[in-house]
């Protein structure tokens, strides 16, 4: 078996895998979070495999951060977070067995870290409007900054 059928993130960046990307270039797959904490919470993941920070090449990580700054963007425009929160979880705690970053709205009244699995209902039930939204906001934003940033034709 190739780590691209093994594992999972390989699957999901490679679009082998249902997923509602909002931006994609050569090196990464953006993509709304399945459990998402609030609308908006993208996933960031590199289409190669990786597993942890210090193994990704210097392109890729540069395009990490890149995509979670276009993202970080169209989220504070459409949906006014407090915040924003970006975080990785690394070893035993990534529970895609690939490396991938979180791109999360924040609110004040909310608390981060809840002891139990939040209702995810609603946010999922908003993943096709969420998904439009995001990606008419990236286009918009890459094009008033001259960028040559690729949307995904998704």
């Amino acid at each position: 078996m190739t780590k691209l059928s093994e594992c999972l993130g390989c699957r999901l960046s490679n679009q082998l895998e249902p997923v509602n990307i909002i931006y994609e270039n050569e090196y990464v797959c953006c993509f709304l979070d399945i459990q998402p904490f609030n609308e908006g919470h993208t996933l960031i993941l590199p289409k190669q495999h990786y597993l942890d920070v210090e193994e990704l090449d210097i392109e890729t990580a540069n395009a990490i951060m890149r995509a979670s700054m276009i993202i970080s963007r169209a989220i504070k425009k459409l949906y006014n977070p407090d915040g924003i929160t970006i975080c990785q979880n690394g070893g035993k705690f990534n529970d895609l067995s690939h490396y991938h970053m979180h791109v999360i709205p924040r609110y004040e009244e909310q608390p981060f870290y809840i002891e139990e699995q939040k209702d995810t209902t609603i946010e999922k039930s908003h993943f096709s409007e969420t998904k439009a939204k995001l990606e008419d906001m990236i286009g918009k934003l890459s094009s008033t900054k001259g960028g040559n940033n690729r949307r995904s034709a998704n």
